[in-house]
């Protein structure tokens, strides 16, 4: 029997063409399979409960359609696939993924609405554009009660932060009823507006004033003043003070009648590190307000917010970077307005219990406050006494210094933040 020989089977020119043939015929029936595969698949799929993307990551990254789990997705053609294209570019708050778009309200205000009558069809109607908040007590009744008819005159939202409790005995003023009231024993009003102006809550509104209540209103006119920081490009202001009838702590703040607005002030005398000149920076010669009487714009506010410590309620050291927030530089954003300009009385009430303070009238003869010798009682009694002047002073000094070392810590800690208004070393002394 002749042995099988495979070389010379490979040799036959016939069967070399066969398989060949053979090789091409299998090669495209595979070839066919795999793509008729894929584009079947690709008809229809099924997301699992696993594959749904995180919402918190989805905003960490980009903006993404989200599926809710055991939701089919057909993809049949061009069209829906520029639909899918379409919904990745929507930006959704997070947590209204579930929602349909036009349901989703993105914003609140604080304006009051009525238990009954007709809904307007339309469901953002025109509001107040301004906010005043005002923390206040019932001994300074009639001072507050002028600088909240000035303000409701001028179609702003009032809101008044009630310090001792007292919510009812203002049920008195016509305008009552028209204002928010919010009440917690002993607390200031940025531990009020920490909590009750949050910017998302307030984003409605132009413009935030965030005021105490010992200011006089008398030469103030509220929409003159919105006029007037608009056409400046004011971030962050304070009207003028009176300096012939104000109780002054800063310069600054002194009204100048040879201007419409200044943003710094000058002092030849305190040595190097005490002197403000034309080529002074930083705060408190320039991009400086004081606490007393701050008027922010939505978007400065809503930098301030975030740098309000909770626990630290008197705010104090907060006024030197507030330039901060001022939305840009901050010797053109950050300035005080003298054309419209208030009293600062110095009223000390605060954490005093009503019996105790002084009203507006009993102090008009004084020219500064009480101090510690005008009641007899020793500075060891003072200092044990939670609601005592001199108790709330020593820890508004202890958070001023508690407030300027977190902010230390933070810029040493963060090394991707860059201060933009970072100030040059100061010259070595050679000598």
């Amino acid at each position: 029997m002749k042995p099988y020989n495979s070389v010379s089977l490979l040799a036959d020119p016939k069967s070399s063409s066969c398989l060949c043939s053979l090789f091409v015929t299998m090669s495209l029936i595979c070839g066919a399979y795999f793509v008729g595969s894929a584009w079947l698949g690709k008809d229809s799929y099924r997301l699992s409960p696993g594959l749904v993307p995180n919402t918190t990551e989805q905003y960490s990254a980009t903006v993404k359609c989200v599926v809710s789990p055991a939701v089919d997705v057909e993809v049949n053609d061009v069209r829906e696939d520029m639909q899918v294209e379409k919904c990745n570019d929507k930006c959704r708050p997070v947590g209204s993924e579930a929602l349909p778009k036009g349901i989703v309200s993105t914003t609140s205000n604080l304006k009051m609405q009525p238990l009954s009558g007709p809904i307007s069809e339309d469901n953002n109607p025109k509001h107040a554009t301004s906010l005043l908040a005002v923390a206040v007590g019932i001994k300074q009744k009639r001072l507050a009660n002028e600088i909240v008819k000035k303000f409701l005159g001028n179609d702003f939202v009032v809101m008044l932060f009630h310090y001792d409790g007292f919510v009812d005995e203002w049920r008195d003023f016509e305008w009552s009823d028209r204002v928010i009231h919010v009440s917690a024993t002993n607390q200031t009003k940025w531990w009020f507006a920490k909590r009750f102006l949050h910017p998302d809550i307030v984003a409605e509104y132009e413009y935030i004033f965030l005021w105490d209540e010992d200011l006089g209103v008398e030469n103030f006119h509220p929409q003159r003043y919105l006029s007037i920081i608009k056409e400046e490009g004011l971030e962050i202001s304070q009207p003028a003070l009176d300096a012939g009838k104000s109780e002054v702590h800063h310069q600054i703040t002194v009204r100048s009648r040879r201007s419409r607005v200044h943003r710094r002030y000058y002092k030849s005398r305190g040595g190097p590190s005490g002197r403000c000149d034309g080529n002074s920076t930083a705060p408190p010669c320039v991009g400086w307000v004081e606490m007393m009487a701050p008027v922010f714009s939505r978007a400065a506010w809503r930098c301030v917010w975030y740098m309000i410590q909770n626990d630290l309620i008197h705010a104090w050291g907060l006024d030197m970077q507030l330039g901060y927030c001022a939305q840009g530089d901050r010797t053109v954003k950050v300035g005080v307005v003298d054309e419209q300009y208030i009293l600062h009385l110095g009223l000390p009430t605060l954490g005093s219990h009503p019996d105790n303070v002084k009203t507006t009238t009993e102090l008009s003869g004084q020219s500064s406050p009480r101090n510690l010798s005008d009641s007899g009682t020793s500075a060891s009694a003072e200092l044990h006494n939670p609601n005592s002047r001199f108790a709330i002073r020593t820890r508004s000094y202890a958070e001023m210094r508690t407030f300027r070392n977190r902010w230390n810590k933070a810029v040493k800690e963060d090394e991707c933040w860059v201060n933009p208004f970072e100030q040059p070393a100061a010259p070595q002394d050679t000598h």
